[in-house]
Protein backbone atom coordinates (compact mmCIF):
# COMPACT_ATOMS: atom_id res chain seq x y z
CA UNK A 1 0.00 0.00 0.00
CA UNK A 2 1.79 3.25 -0.83
CA UNK A 3 1.28 6.02 1.05
CA UNK A 4 -0.93 8.05 -1.37
CA UNK A 5 -3.51 5.39 -0.55
CA UNK A 6 -2.62 5.40 3.33
CA UNK A 7 -3.36 9.32 3.20
CA UNK A 8 -6.59 9.25 1.05
CA UNK A 9 -7.66 6.58 3.80
CA UNK A 10 -6.68 8.82 6.49
CA UNK A 11 -8.86 12.12 4.79
CA UNK A 12 -11.50 9.82 4.39
CA UNK A 13 -11.63 8.78 8.02
CA UNK A 14 -11.52 12.13 9.22
CA UNK A 15 -13.91 13.71 6.98
CA UNK A 16 -16.50 10.99 8.03
CA UNK A 17 -15.78 11.45 11.52
CA UNK A 18 -16.17 15.40 11.01
CA UNK A 19 -19.68 14.63 9.45
CA UNK A 20 -20.51 12.17 11.33
CA UNK A 21 -19.94 14.34 14.92
CA UNK A 22 -21.75 17.25 12.79
CA UNK A 23 -25.15 14.97 12.13
CA UNK A 24 -24.89 13.61 15.94
CA UNK A 25 -24.45 17.33 17.37
CA UNK A 26 -27.55 18.00 15.89
CA UNK A 27 -29.28 16.12 18.71
CA UNK A 28 -29.05 18.94 21.12
CA UNK A 29 -31.04 22.21 20.52
CA UNK A 30 -29.68 24.82 18.97
CA UNK A 31 -30.78 28.10 16.76
CA UNK A 32 -31.89 27.22 12.80
CA UNK A 33 -29.35 28.39 11.37
CA UNK A 34 -26.70 26.61 13.29
CA UNK A 35 -28.86 23.34 12.42
CA UNK A 36 -28.73 24.51 8.80
CA UNK A 37 -25.29 24.68 8.62
CA UNK A 38 -24.07 21.78 10.40
CA UNK A 39 -27.12 19.65 8.40
CA UNK A 40 -25.35 20.45 5.52
CA UNK A 41 -21.17 20.61 6.37
CA UNK A 42 -22.51 16.69 7.72
CA UNK A 43 -23.84 15.87 5.08
CA UNK A 44 -21.49 16.83 2.75
CA UNK A 45 -18.36 15.56 5.02
CA UNK A 46 -20.27 12.16 5.54
CA UNK A 47 -20.59 11.87 1.80
CA UNK A 48 -17.02 13.14 0.99
CA UNK A 49 -15.14 10.74 3.52
CA UNK A 50 -17.38 7.51 2.30
CA UNK A 51 -16.96 8.39 -1.48
CA UNK A 52 -13.31 8.83 -0.95
CA UNK A 53 -13.28 5.81 1.31
CA UNK A 54 -14.10 4.23 -1.91
CA UNK A 55 -11.70 5.79 -3.76
CA UNK A 56 -9.18 4.65 -1.98
CA UNK A 57 -9.94 1.43 -1.96
CA UNK A 58 -10.18 0.56 -5.49
CA UNK A 59 -6.97 2.21 -5.86
CA UNK A 60 -5.45 -0.42 -3.42
CA UNK A 61 -7.60 -3.26 -5.29
CA UNK A 62 -6.01 -2.56 -8.47
CA UNK A 63 -2.15 -1.47 -7.63
CA UNK A 64 -2.22 -5.31 -6.13
CA UNK A 65 -1.20 -7.58 -8.93
CA UNK A 66 -3.29 -10.62 -10.02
Amino acid sequence: MTWQIVAMFVVAAVLTLIGAGLLVSLSRPSGPARIYVFRMVGVMALAAGIVLGFSAWSMQQWSVAP
